[in-house]
């Protein structure tokens, strides 16, 4: 199973329309885990408290870690996020708060390093920037070290599309540019 996260906020994203395109070259279904719709937690002192506890009872049947479990499942990995503020939406971030989870996602080793549980061999990250600056270190890299560190994911695919909201700038083009690498990917 192809597990979509999309972090896309406007009903227009070009971000989603790059998801799009990905998706549409999939060949088994996907499932879509639209953030905007999802009402998170607040985390904070006693849902750690709580959390915790079932962590440590090795309980992961209460609905808390639904997501956490569809992730780990998941054969393969896309996450459309637009590239804001140096990273993402911060919802994308409330996503990730929930599914790291200590004997779901990862797990720490005798000498406390992390090492991943999850099934997917590849997570792909997609994004969209509007001007020329994008360090990959921030939101792109920030993914690729929880997929890899942490999840154990062992291929990750950026694809991004930039400049796309400097004055002047061909935006049909770059994003023509950006879909025709997807379907050669």
């Amino acid at each position: 199973m192809v597990l979509f996260i999309n972090a896309c906020i406007r009903n227009e994203s070009r971000t989603k329309e790059l998801a799009d395109t990905l998706l549409e070259k999939q060949e088994e279904p996907y499932e879509e885990v639209f953030l905007n719709s999802i009402h998170f937690p607040l985390v904070d002192e006693a849902f750690l408290n709580r959390r915790d506890s079932l962590i440590d009872r090795r309980d992961f049947s209460d609905p808390v870690f639904d997501l956490a479990r569809q992730f780990a499942e998941a054969d393969e990995i896309v996450i459309a996020a637009p590239f804001w503020d140096l990273s993402f939406p911060a919802v994308l971030k409330q996503y990730f708060e929930q599914i790291n989870v200590r004997g779901i996602t990862f797990f720490y080793t005798p000498e406390g390093v992390p090492a991943g549980l999850c099934r997917a061999k590849r997570l792909t990250y997609i994004t969209t920037v509007g001007g020329a600056f994008f360090p990959e270190e921030f939101g792109a890299g920030y993914i690729r070290a929880l997929a890899q560190i942490f999840y154990g994911i062992p291929e990750f695919r950026l694809i991004k599309a930039t400049g796309l909201d400097i004055v002047g700038a061909d935006v049909s083009a770059l994003m023509t540019f950006a879909k025709e690498s997807i379907k050669t990917c």
